[in-house]
């Protein structure tokens, strides 16, 4: 397939020469051929030019959850794919929230081959337990060695600290990742909302603030104590945030993400018991977006993720208290993310974090593999079920002011375009 981009503003900023210049690129069969002002196509060329379209190298995410297997009303593996190469991904990090779990090789080597041929790149993580009960550390070489990028327990902290520095020795043997959710379990108790004034005024039994930072606080000294590396994912609070500041100025391997509805909606919006803004972790107050914020900007805050949970609706429609906890999130995080950010750091932070995985980071250069997202950085709306492609609709983020489509896709020698 031979596709020639005419007159794309490149946003790249480790390329001074292209960064927000406007360009023609040819591919050709999967690879770019050439990147000049002016390229004329040639037979069998298929031309894409739409007004004030940009180019980035293909986005990222550190966390996304399909269905697949064992919840496919919810999510498939191949619509899962599909809605994120339509959502400007080229690469995406699978949780482990299926059932059964993934946590030996057989597991990992199934979700590999359910994504082969597809643009988007799926990169499965393992569970750090068996079976995700907490009890005894799973298969962990052996999945390493079939393709896992990291362990983690879906949303399930690790109770049991000796577990958790076991997993980071070992897991030095061969450069494995170990994942942490911080939540103390002894400190949230039965809340489902974040507790402050919000929950206090609405009746909801309230998830303190402590209850993550009394989890990552142990997580960091078992850390120190170890070494190894250590992944928190999806961090919530402005005490978070300073507590990993403080571990990486130590030189600990620590990374963090935080999921994007985090950094723009507050625990004032429960107003209605709307349960789509039921999440885990849970909606905070403005002070920990405006922190969470700073440690983006930073760097103290690695990765912003989608943090991606499609759930069907009778999980959703529900009393708030019997609501389940998530959001699908592909959709609507580069909309999001630009609309708060800017472009050009929007752009650096959905292209940025493959090295943490081992993954190889694309090139936008003569010679490399397309892998490449397109997309118009300035058109404003209102994000509604008409921008959802995942099968299920339970989004957080509907009604909420977004700016930037995505147009398209490139990569493995595929092309996705929106309409």
């Amino acid at each position: 397939m031979n596709i020639l981009l005419k007159s794309v503003t490149i946003v790249h900023g480790n390329i001074k020469a292209l960064h927000l210049k406007k360009r023609d690129i040819l591919i050709k069969n999967g690879v770019i051929d050439a990147i000049a002002t002016t390229l004329e196509p040639s037979a069998n060329t298929k031309v894409i030019e739409q007004q004030n379209m940009h180019v980035s190298i293909g986005w990222f995410d550190s966390g996304v959850s399909f269905g697949e297997p064992g919840y496919e009303e919810r999510e498939t593996i191949d619509n899962g794919l599909r809605t994120a190469a339509k959502s400007g991904f080229t690469d995406v990090i699978l949780n482990t929230s299926s059932t059964p779990t993934p946590d030996s090789s057989s597991d990992i080597v199934f979700l590999k081959n359910a994504a082969k041929d597809h643009l988007t790149n799926l990169y499965p993580l393992g569970n750090l337990t068996a079976k995700g009960d907490g009890e005894a550390l799973a298969e962990l070489f052996d999945m390493k060695n079939a393709g896992a990028l990291g362990f983690y327990d879906f949303k399930h902290p690790i109770v049991n600290a000796n577990l958790l520095k076991i997993a980071l020795q070992y897991a030095q043997n061969f450069d494995g990742l170990v994942f942490s959710f911080p939540l103390d379990k002894s400190i949230s108790g039965k809340g489902i909302v974040n507790e402050g004034v919000s929950s206090t005024r609405l009746g909801l039994k309230g998830i303190p603030a402590l209850a993550e930072e009394l989890q990552l606080s142990r997580d960091l000294f078992i850390l120190e104590y170890t070494g190894g590396k250590l992944f928190v994912p999806t961090i919530s609070t402005e005490n978070s945030v300073k507590l990993i500041a403080e571990a990486k100025k130590k030189g600990l391997k620590v990374f963090c993400s935080v999921a994007v509805h985090n950094l723009k909606i507050t625990d004032d919006v429960l107003e209605d018991f709307d349960t789509q803004f039921k999440v885990m972790p849970p909606l905070r107050t403005a002070a920990d977006t405006k922190a969470l914020l700073k440690g983006i900007k930073n760097g103290t805050i690695d990765l912003v993720t989608s943090d991606h949970t499609p759930l069907n609706i009778e999980l959703k429609h529900v009393e708030f208290d019997n609501a389940d906890y998530g959001s699908i999130g592909l959709e609507s995080i580069f909309g999001m993310l630009n609309e708060i950010l800017g472009i050009e750091e929007t752009v650096e932070l959905l292209t940025k974090g493959r090295t943490i995985f081992g993954i190889d980071s694309p090139q936008l250069e003569v010679g490399q593999p397309a892998n490449l997202t397109l997309f118009n950085p300035d058109t404003s709306y209102h994000f509604s079920e008409d921008h959802i492609f995942s099968s299920t609709k339970n989004s957080i983020a509907l009604g909420e002011k977004m700016k930037g489509k995505v147009l398209g896709t490139i990569a493995n020698n595929q092309l996705v375009l929106n309409n």
